[in-house]
């Protein structure tokens, strides 16, 4: 076990989806798993393992920002030899083209700051995802009909923003999406040589002011989980 994560190293697959919500893991993990155990509860950041379809996965919540991420990625690699980390998230439109309840697969992560800045000095690092998780992901969104966006998103360091003109070139450069963990995953999944990829589902929009609840927001996104593992284990 690591500071964070109270599992024994056999508790948690090689292949993790992480909900920055805990409970969202834990509803994630009864409705798609079976023989399912819970394996962490540190800090209250649930974590689950079970089995999909004959496969074992692991539900872990990672917290809301990219230094919380940071933290659970770096332990789930280093110490409980993760291979796959998909993210399954909720994210904020940019975009009029982008709906609520839309999908969002982050090819690219733009962000002004990561916990990996220090290590990057000057170079502006562009983190990417896993493209054969990105087009399995792709695949499975359009087999089962469900509108699906690729492209870059933004992640923030804040989440009550008042840069508006950041906001503004974000939009003219056509940015999908915000939301707060993705680029760090990509920085962390580049260095350790490990798949990731971000599955997000638009909870609400910047350009129109709709957003879900916060109880649509734990429970109503099923259609993520599913792309995600079927790009995980197809």
């Amino acid at each position: 076990m690591t500071i964070h994560i109270g599992a024994k190293k056999n508790d948690i697959a090689k292949t993790v989806l992480m909900p920055g919500d805990p409970l969202r893991a834990k509803w994630a993990a009864d409705k798609f798993l079976n023989n399912v155990q819970q394996v962490n509860a540190v800090r209250g950041m649930l974590g689950f393992t079970g089995k999909w379809k004959k496969n074992k996965v692991t539900f872990q919540g990672s917290g809301m920002g990219m230094p919380s991420l940071s933290i659970y990625v770096n332990e789930l690699i280093q110490t409980y030899k993760v291979k796959t980390l998909i993210r399954i998230g909720s994210a904020g439109a940019m975009q009029k083209r982008v709906k609520i309840r839309d999908i969002i697969l982050a090819m690219t992560a733009s962000s002004l700051s990561t916990p990996s800045s220090s290590i990057f000095r000057e170079i502006n690092f562009a983190p990417v995802a896993d493209f054969g998780l990105l087009n399995k992901a792709y695949k499975a969104s359009k087999k089962k009909k469900q509108t699906t966006h690729v492209g870059g998103i933004y992640s923030s360091d804040t989440f009550y923003d008042e840069r508006k003109d950041l906001t503004k070139e974000m939009i003219r450069h056509d940015v999908l999406a915000v939301e707060m963990e993705t680029a760090e995953l990509y920085n962390l999944a580049l260095r350790y040589k490990c798949r990731a990829l971000s599955v997000l589902t638009i909870s609400d929009h910047l350009l129109t002011g709709k957003a879900l609840s916060s109880k649509d927001r734990e429970t109503s996104f099923g259609e993520m989980v599913e792309i995600a593992l079927e790009a995980a284990f197809t």
